[in-house]
């Protein structure tokens, strides 16, 4: 049996953008030649895509952290280095996509090649080609490429079935499964058998085709989150038609109905609209003694009900001994074909989100830089942006980190730093890098 993985963590880390280069022209009767390196590629990004031919989540359990490539360097004569290729990752249909830093949604994978990049690959660094100015005219300046994007996921599958077997616990569901689509769930006589959600392809004579999920049992109070209720619930909510398996082999012939009032009210206390899609009663285990006298009681107390849909249709069968499957497997792909596709994404509005954008660089939730003092009396500066253009510095070259000093003196650090009482001689700390602050 696969194992059904329908929640799993994982890390993307984007490739680094290719550094820039410093070069000048040496060529024959060109004295004077001038800067003369190229730019880097830009690194791989991390992008998910839809894949039809996935179910599960299965292949994450074993392969959870994804690096892409980085960019070329740029290389002598102006050129530029080679872009790296984008890192490609499959997921199945229904999978939502979480920052876990943030906790925000990032996006909400539906339908068939639909694609998501969730981390961006690092811009390439500039040669000393882009730095010359009238002042300067052979600048050693270049910028190494820009860090890739890391982020922590969480991925979380809902299914896209188009018919989804409700009811309580060891009433055949997985017996069912087993015997219409050639799945095999694990089956036995006790409650909560299936604590995950199982999938099989249902193949008609006439050609028709359609998935069909047996959900974890579920018992009173699933909404509120009792026994396994969330994780069926959350799994239904996008399949198109139900089948309520209802057993009747029970000793007492109220059972059947009260089980069947039980499920829908969890129904409709975790989604009312989950009571609209189209739903078929299916009576189980019909080759059981008392199961006819108590399907009997069950229509009776049924048609009493005027609250209920008197048009549902109710079809008897033995999973075992196949008595009746088949006309329940056309029946449901004949209510598959009245019935239009689920708008997964109008249904999740919330999290919907096509493109994530995380809170811009100083704004509150994200202080353009911060100042702190360790015990040995080194000024401590960090802040997002300030770090990156420490990364994306080349300090192989003094104008380099002349360049970088300017940097972060038009972004106030100098002064942030007299405010707070720092002195000639102090060192102060970017990430590894050290330097004596000097007035």
């Amino acid at each position: 049996m696969n194992t059904f993985v329908d929640q799993i963590k994982i890390e993307v880390y984007a490739g680094k953008g290719g550094d820039g280069m410093v070069s000048f022209r040496h060529e024959k009767y060109v004295p004077m030649g001038g800067p003369y390196g190229g730019d880097g590629g830009r690194g791989g990004s991390i992008i998910l895509r839809v894949d039809p031919g996935l179910r599960t989540l299965m292949d994450f359990r074993y392969h959870r952290i994804f690096k892409a490539k980085n960019g070329q360097n740029g290389m002598n004569k102006k050129m530029s280095g080679a872009a790296a290729d984008d890192m490609v990752v499959a997921v199945p249909a229904g999978t939502t996509v979480m920052d876990l830093d943030s906790g925000q949604v990032m996006g909400d994978l539906t339908k068939e090649g639909q694609e998501l990049v969730v981390a961006r690959g690092g811009r390439g660094g500039r040669g000393n080609v882009h730095f010359a100015t009238a002042r300067n005219s052979a600048p050693e300046i270049a910028e190494n490429g820009e860090p890739g994007e890391g982020r922590h996921l969480q991925l979380e599958l809902k299914m896209l079935a188009d018919v989804g077997l409700v009811g309580f616990p060891s009433v055949g569901k997985s017996t069912l499964l087993s015997v219409v689509t050639g799945a095999k769930p694990k089956i036995a006589a006790y409650e909560f058998t299936t604590l995950v959600p199982n999938l099989g392809m249902v193949m008609l004579d006439d050609g028709r085709d359609f998935a069909m999920a047996d959900m974890p049992g579920l018992i009173s109070g699933a909404s509120k989150g009792v026994g396994l209720g969330l994780k069926f619930l959350r799994h239904i909510e996008r399949t198109r038609v139900l089948l309520h398996l209802i057993a009747m082999d029970s000793q007492d012939e109220e059972q059947a109905i009260q089980r069947f009032h039980a499920i829908n009210h969890e129904l409709k206390s975790y989604d009312p609209q989950l009571l609209k899609r189209p739903q078929i009663i299916v009576a189980t285990k019909m080759d059981l003694p008392n199961a006819a006298d108590n399907l009997a009681h069950f229509k009776q107390e049924l048609s009493a009900d005027h609250t209920l849909d008197q048009n549902v249709k109710i079809f008897p069968i033995s999973a075992v001994t196949h008595q009746g499957v088949k006309p329940l497997m056309e029946a449901t792909a004949d209510l598959l074909d009245q019935t239009p596709a689920f708008d997964a994404e109008g249904h999740d509005e919330k999290s919907a989100t096509t493109e994530f954008h995380p809170a811009p660089e100083g704004s509150k939730t994200a202080p353009a830089f911060t100042i702190s003092r360790d015990d040995d009396g080194t000024w401590v500066v960090a802040g997002q942006q300030l770090e990156k253009l420490l990364v994306m510095t080349n300090m192989d070259h003094q104008e380099g980190q002349l360049r970088f000093a300017r940097q972060l003196r038009r972004m106030g650090v100098d002064e942030a730093l007299r405010k707070r009482g720092i002195k000639d001689g102090d060192t102060v700390r970017i990430k590894d890098f050290a330097f004596e602050f000097v007035q």
